[in-house]
């Protein structure tokens, strides 16, 4: 009794292994991450497999972070990839990559059954090799010693990103990331390959030089910018000082040219026209204007005394 009662649940079991063997539908790729360089060809493979008598539908999507858009659909190609790709069989042959056709693409193979709808599907990862772009450099072309001192170099084309290496007068600057290495070179700078930056602590003179930084990638050959000048100057304390001196004797002289008017009474006394008119307003206009015949005539007086005391 027991072995009829398992007899109908083997065939059952049979029956839906055989069903779903001839309805099923299987899908792969040959490579799920392909990488191409820009405008060279790039193959997105995918195969399917599917049961007798199905007639399965092909569709390729594109994924990136912002949406996701059909390349091919109903059959034909759509979108960025229309005029410059081609289907061979279900894969898809892209004859000029660029750099915008970076993304995942997604292989979608469906047939409907009498249980459903059947979906398979596979991902494929497309990464775009771009070489570096000349990169654009920041040096500054004069810098007093012992200051802080930082030239910029960057890039942003290049894919996978550029790492940069400076030059000083046509030479590579070893790299120093300011470990303990530096110590025993005596290196003054520090040196980033992954972000481009040159640091000087403290810049001294002997770093006057001709600078210019290189990016590369491995994709093509390497860029580098324009050739740029910085100057180091020690700094000029004689200079300073005279600087000092020449104001502190400017004001000297004003200081004097002040006491001697007051001396004079220029800014004390008022002319007898002024002592009638004492309780006259005058406007703001008449007010620069007797200030500036004031200034006038003081300017007068001392240039005749500064003649007179050149003559004795």
């Amino acid at each position: 009794m027991a072995s009829r009662s398992l007899l109908p649940l083997l065939l059952g079991t049979l029956g839906a292994l055989c069903y779903h063997k001839a309805y099923g539908i299987s899908v792969k790729t040959d490579n799920q991450h392909v990488t191409a360089k820009e405008f060279q060809e790039a193959m997105l493979s995918c195969k399917y497999s599917a049961g007798k008598g199905i007639i399965p539908r092909v569709e390729w999507k594109k994924l990136t972070t912002r949406d996701v858009s059909f390349v091919y659909y109903k059959g034909d190609l759509v979108g960025d990839l229309k005029g410059r790709a081609e289907m061979i069989d279900s894969s898809i042959r892209i004859r000029n990559v660029t750099r915008k056709d970076s993304a995942r693409y997604r292989c979608e193979v469906s047939a409907p059954t009498e249980r459903g709808q059947n979906l398979a599907e596979t991902i494929i990862t497309l990464t775009v090799l771009v070489a570096s772009a000349a990169p654009s450099c920041e040096v500054p072309s004069s810098a007093m010693s012992g200051t802080v001192v930082q030239l910029r170099c960057k890039e942003n084309e290049g894919s996978p990103a550029s790492e940069y290496k400076w030059y000083r007068n046509g030479v590579a600057l070893l790299e120093n990331t300011g470990t303990g290495s530096a110590k025993i070179r005596n290196i003054s700078y520090t040196m980033n390959k992954k972000t481009g930056t040159l640091l000087f602590n403290t810049v001294s003179k002997k770093d006057t030089g001709e600078y210019y930084c290189e990016a590369s990638n491995g994709i093509g050959l390497p860029q580098k910018c324009s050739v740029k000048r910085m100057q180091v100057d020690d700094l000029n304390i004689g200079g300073i000082i005279a600087a000092v001196v020449v104001v502190a004797l400017v004001m000297a002289f004003c200081g004097l040219g002040v006491f001697y008017a007051h001396k004079k009474g220029y800014f004390s006394k008022e002319s007898s026209s002024q002592k009638k008119s004492s309780d006259y307003k005058y406007t703001p206009s008449e007010k620069v204007s007797v200030f500036s015949n004031q200034l006038g005539h003081l300017w007068e007086q001392l240039t005749i005394n500064q003649l007179s005391f050149h003559f004795l």
